[in-house]
């Protein structure tokens, strides 16, 4: 029986019609393609409207239809609505091809003569594709209750409190000995100035003492098998050499280690922790960890002053490394971000000129449990400035390093020259290339530093130097900088200098995303599936994001972002099985040799080889439906469902117009 097919050309307001001739698009298909089985075109002004759907649904009531081509916008955005359509006037949603003149064409053109022709091909190949689909169902799997978290920032906590607080069970997971984060580094929080110990640490103990979450600090994962709904992951607890059964936290232990060592990881570099330690004083969980590599016993074998003193034998030297398995269902990924290194700048002489910090330093040294008490001074330890100055974008908005703009760097050096107005009274100028406060409260905050005499010098910063010209410069520290309000280049000589660090994506983002079998940007952050209609997914289905991860962002964003993927697991939790996509390879046991290419080449480990048989098999659930295999398999003994050879071939075909030459090639 020959198919009888609806072909439906969408204006899309003027995103397509601004361009190409939708009219003449839709006359062309109706009337060349007939001998194709086309029975009827139309063009709607927007095809994904409940009108443009219901235009479908009557069509292939009436007309019979058994298959369907949609020409309008990338597959990624409405594939799914014109199954449905399809789906709801009792045709196999499957049978549906939807073929893209927008993205593919007219976002991409501006000759509509080419244009139009273009839509014409790109509708052709698809006509001749739809005829070799196939009626599919999808495939059903059960969703394991449980979900991983990785990374215990404050996206991470918000995360995993929002699934915990549904009742299911959460395992989260941080490389660090506590959660908490970059926050818990900060003394406040911009723009209300909130302490930011004091609205991060109750929800740090909330998740220490949450009965529905599984704390692993210190711990990575190493290992992610599995599909959306049953994945398993490996996790490495790496060795405390603290029995946290037997440890109370009494804090013993680190006061009487002789050893001290610098701390480059909370304080930034300016204070000291001893070798047994926890990073903060309200570190979650409240147990130390051994810095091995450091640690007197590991290097000599001698010393053992912790384990001597501590009153309940916590102390195992002999503890080791463990691997935990476990099954989830969801997996959220918070992993956070670094700070841009300022030495990539030499220019601003971080590392060279004494008083020259980073925002991350300025930050510990202003926090009250900082290396200072909270006291704002210079190198010395002793000397407060009078004179500071803070330089914006630093690493940020530069096309030598990071061309994005940070979202966090106007705000944080607003914050900073507040807190050194009140502390010191010192004059701050802030040297910014533009002042960018889109947030709820964030205008109110830049005016409150206008009314409070911070000096705005806009203009990016060429030279942070110390080589005085005039007498007054001699000892100071000198800002190079063209004023671009005044039009003048100005040397500002100054006490300290705080350069406000861009943040970028964590220097081993690409390596966990391919352990998560997720993409990265040019920059590494993970890509989600859709920037504006669906933030915190992937293109892996039950893979997350949250928080920096996904991109620049300030605190209430990643909270917000957070919480978002935590309702969406608990939407699959609540759905109890899912329905998957039934786009997948099959092997042709008859042809397949048992060469094994195919086996180390899927992405997702989907492929077994089976000794009985000496052919390889590949687990549906596990699938994707990448095509890797089909390409690759040298035997051909692939196929893969959906991207048959005949479909790919035909809409070859179809796209170079051979299926109508050759019906308008009859000799006469």
């Amino acid at each position: 029986m020959s198919e009888k097919i609806g072909v439906y050309v969408c204006h899309c307001g003027t995103n397509i019609a601004g361009i190409v001739d939708v009219a003449d698009v839709s006359q062309w298909a109706g009337e060349k393609l007939a001998a194709n089985g086309v029975v009827i075109s139309r063009d709607y002004k927007f095809m994904c409207s409940s009108l443009g759907q219901e235009l479908i649904q009557k069509d292939i009531q009436e007309q019979g239809l058994t298959r369907v081509v949609v020409a309008a916008c990338s597959p990624h955005l409405h594939e799914k609505t014109f199954r449905n359509a399809c789906q709801g006037a009792d045709l196999n949603p499957y049978l549906c091809e939807l073929v893209s003149i927008r993205e593919q064409d007219s976002w991409v053109h501006t000759d509509k003569v080419a244009a139009t022709e273009k839509a014409k091909a790109i509708l052709s190949g698809g006509v001749a594709r739809v005829e070799h689909h196939e009626a599919l169902e999808p495939l059903r799997v059960p969703i394991h209750p449980d979900t991983l978290v990785v990374g215990g920032g404050i996206a991470g906590i918000q995360a995993a409190l929002e699934i915990a607080d549904a009742g299911f069970h959460v395992y989260l997971v941080e490389r660090e000995p506590s959660i908490g984060g970059h926050m818990a580094q900060f003394d406040k929080t911009f723009p209300t100035l909130d302490c930011s110990a004091c609205i991060l640490t109750p929800k740090m103990v909330d998740v220490g003492n949450h009965p529905n979450i599984t704390l692993l600090t210190w711990s990575e994962v190493q290992k992610v098998d599995g599909y959306i709904g049953n994945f398993v992951a490996t996790i490495k607890q790496k060795a405390r050499y603290v029995k946290i059964e037997d440890c109370t936290g009494c804090g013993i232990c680190w006061e009487k280690c002789p050893k001290k060592v610098v701390d480059e990881v909370f304080e930034a570099g300016l204070g000291n922790r001893k070798v047994i330690y926890t990073p903060f004083p309200q570190a979650v969980p409240k147990y130390p960890v051994i810095d091995a590599p450091n640690c007197t016993y590991f290097l000599k074998g001698t010393c053992k002053a912790c384990e001597k003193f501590c009153p309940t034998g916590a102390i195992d030297f002999n503890q080791q490394d463990e691997e935990i398995t476990v099954q989830v269902g969801n997996i959220i990924l918070a992993t956070g971000y670094d700070l841009f290194d300022v030495r990539r700048m030499p220019q601003y002489g971080y590392g060279r000129l004494a008083n020259v910090y980073t925002s991350l330093e300025f930050e510990r040294l202003g926090n009250a449990a900082g290396p200072t008490g909270g006291n704002i001074v210079l190198r010395d330890g002793k000397t407060v400035p009078k004179a500071v100055g803070i330089v914006h974008c630093v690493g940020s908005r530069d096309q030598n390093y990071n061309p994005y703009c940070s979202a966090i760097c106007c705000m944080q050096s607003l914050k900073f020259a507040h807190l050194v107005h009140e502390r010191t009274g010192a004059e701050v100028y802030n040297f910014y290339i533009d002042m960018r406060t889109p947030s709820k409260g964030y205008e109110e905050f830049y005016q409150r530093l206008l009314e409070e005499g911070t000096h705005f010098v806009r203009g990016k910063v060429a030279e942070v130097t110390n080589l005085a010209r005039i007498p007054e410069e001699e000892g100071k520290l000198i800002v190079q900088v063209e004023d671009t309000l005044i039009g003048k280049q100005r040397r500002i000589p100054l006490d300290m200098v705080i350069l406000s660090a861009g943040i970028q994506a964590r220097h081993d983002a690409k390596e966990v995303g391919k352990l998560f079998g997720i993409s990265c940007s040019a920059d590494a952050w993970y890509i989600e599936r859709h920037p504006k209609l669906d933030p915190v997914a992937t293109m892996t289905d039950g893979i997350y994001i949250a928080g920096c991860a996904q991109g620049p962002k300030d605190i209430p964003a990643s909270v917000a972002q957070g919480a978002a993927a935590a309702a969406r697991v608990l939407g699959k939790i609540q759905q109890k099985e899912i329905s998957l996509e039934p786009v997948r390879a099959t092997v042709i046991e008859e042809h397949c040799s048992g060469c094994r290419i195919c086996n180390d080449l899927c992405p997702f480990s989907a492929i077994l080889y089976l000794e009985d048989k000496k052919v390889s098999e590949i687990n549906p659930a596990l699938c994707q439906g990448c095509g890797t295999c089909v390409a690759a398999c040298p035997a051909g003994a692939i196929s893969g469902t959906g991207f048959s050879n005949e479909q790919i071939l035909s809409q070859i075909e179809g796209l170079l117009l051979l299926n109508i030459r050759q019906l308008e090639a009859v000799p006469a």
